[in-house]
């Protein structure tokens, strides 16, 4: 009958914790925050793109004389408004942990930011598709491009679903860092 043996192999000596002694907890091991997770500097660059492309759409669309008369602008021009606002103060908070050093990884704060980043990201898609449809009804269906202004139209509405684009990064990041958990 064969019998296998055990081979002994050396193993290093573990260094003991304060946990073993009955210490505190030892600090646990944290993966390295992804480029685009906040507080980190491609999420800072989502962040001002964010806030570059929903102001320009708030710019392009606010500047026509004639968006209050359609409701799907002047949704557009809420819709970016608070997704402005939203993304200037997350790129304050971005700016604020890169200086100090802080990681912005604890749960409520990743909560706070998935929440934020889903509700801001689909207004803006739902706003940038309603003044798309607008804008096709007018010019393609209506042909009344002439006494429009079809090409702010058509530039906020890109500048909306752009701002949409890079949200999407940011809140999937976030999304996912929360669900990791």
């Amino acid at each position: 009958m064969n019998v296998s043996h055990g081979s002994v192999h050396p193993v290093e000596d573990v260094p003991t914790t304060d946990a073993a002694a009955g210490g505190p907890n030892p600090p646990r091991v944290r993966m390295k925050d992804l480029p685009g997770m906040p507080g980190t500097p491609a999420g800072l660059a989502l962040r001002l793109s964010q806030f570059l492309f929903s102001a320009a759409a708030l710019a392009v669309m606010a500047s026509t004389s004639d968006f209050p008369s359609v409701t799907a602008f002047c949704y557009l021009v809420a819709a970016t408004g608070l997704h402005t606002l939203w993304s200037f103060s997350l790129a304050v908070a971005d700016v604020y942990a890169l200086l100090v050093g802080r990681s912005l990884q604890s749960h409520k704060v990743v909560c706070l930011f998935t929440l934020g980043d889903g509700v801001t990201s689909t207004l803006t898609f739902a706003a940038a598709c309603a003044s798309a449809g607008i804008t096709v009804l007018i010019d393609n269906d209506l042909d009344s491009c002439a006494h429009n202004h079809c090409a702010q139209f058509e530039t906020a509405t890109a500048m909306a679903f752009i701002t949409w684009f890079t949200a999407l990064p940011s809140f999937l990041l976030n999304f996912w860092s929360l669900a990791s958990r």
